[in-house]
């Protein structure tokens, strides 16, 4: 091999290096900032020291989430959630003012318990072409089938503070997170917008076990 050749195929190597660790802090530097604690109490389920960390931010008026939560999440935490391989991460990215509340009443039903969240979500994602249609009511319902009067869920919906918070952390997504659409998902730091199916979401978690 002569001189010039190799220089190339060493500079061209060296290129390819800078790239790639260029790639590797950007994705850590985002994983950073999706790590950042927010203004509301994070909605999390799975082992703190899970080498895959998985944040999903959901509108409950998105048809795509409800899709996510009903035939993906269920596999995802049998296989990799409940076994200690993967933590999961809920947030509110709510696309209007009815998935705003219905995030809210969640928190008011939750209390800080994520899995207590869950499960309202979970109802809420069924009750999702009623609560378009018929907001009040089915926010009367879903509290009543946790135990929330008309008054407490009344008064869930006053609390203006939490409004506040959910907006800020809305804010937040949307200027440095880049999270402009409804499923979006960060899998260790790396962004991926859009439905994703149980099979594309694990082609993203193997590799990252294998570390």
């Amino acid at each position: 091999m002569n001189t010039i050749r190799r220089i190339a195929i060493i500079a061209l190597l060296t290129s390819i290096a800078s790239v790639s660790a260029g790639a590797a802090f950007a994705q850590n530097a985002m994983a950073a900032a999706v790590a950042k604690p927010v203004s509301l109490p994070d909605i999390v389920i799975g082992s703190p020291k899970a080498p895959v960390t998985i944040t999903e931010y959901a509108s409950m008026s998105c048809s795509h989430c409800a899709a996510f939560g009903e035939n993906v999440f269920p596999m995802l935490r049998s296989k990799y959630i409940d076994t200690g391989k993967v933590r999961f991460v809920f947030r509110e990215f709510p696309l209007d003012i009815k998935a705003a509340a219905a995030a809210i009443l969640a928190r008011c039903i939750a209390r800080n318990d994520s899995e207590k969240y869950l499960g309202a979500v979970e109802v809420l994602f069924k009750q999702q072409d009623r609560l378009i249609a018929q907001t009040k009511d089915t926010l009367l319902l879903v509290g009543k089938l946790n135990g929330m009067s008309e008054q407490d869920v009344t008064a869930c919906q006053m609390d203006q503070a939490q409004f506040d918070k959910l907006t800020a952390d809305q804010k937040y997504a949307y200027q440095t997170l880049k999270v402009d659409s409804t499923p979006t998902f960060f899998v260790n730091g790396e962004r991926l917008k859009g439905s994703m199916s149980f099979e594309e979401l694990e082609a993203r978690i193997k590799p990252l076990l294998k570390k």
